[in-house]
């Protein structure tokens, strides 16, 4: 009985090792998945981020200029636009984009794209700069 007991630790040991290794590969797979995980949230939000940076960088560029451009003329059709324009720089200002975890910072960016779409149609100007962004895309300086 002796000399089938260590045959059955031989078996069970075995089959425990399938189970063992089963274990350590779950393991292992699922730290490395946690690894890239993490890696690929970081690219993914820090190429958003910059996105959204770029998208209020040039709304802000935009009403600045538009503003220094309106504020030499006093006729009233340009001191609403100035007004509308103030009115985005004070959304861009209070705007949420310093804190990515914002449970506001979707629907403020909402609001900020929407008063943008409003002052350029108080402006008579296109709201798609796309063409605008592709020639300037291939200039260096």
């Amino acid at each position: 009985m002796a000399g089938r007991g260590g045959g059955e630790d031989l078996f069970d040991n075995i089959l425990l090792a399938d189970e063992r290794f089963r274990g350590e590969g779950y393991q292992e797979g699922f730290h490395r998945g946690s690894r890239r995980g993490l890696q690929e949230g970081r690219r993914h939000g820090a190429s958003h981020g910059a996105k959204l940076s770029t998208e209020i960088s040039f709304y802000y560029g935009f009403a600045v200029t538009w503003r220094c451009l309106l504020r030499q003329s006093a006729d009233v059709r340009s001191r609403k636009r100035v007004k509308a324009l103030e009115a985005l720089l004070a959304l861009i200002h209070t705007s949420p984009h310093d804190d990515p975890q914002s449970a506001h910072l979707q629907e403020h960016t909402e609001k900020l794209r929407a008063k943008f779409r409003q002052v350029c149609s108080m402006l008579s100007v296109p709201t798609d700069f796309s063409d605008y962004l592709r020639t300037s895309a291939g200039t260096s300086f």
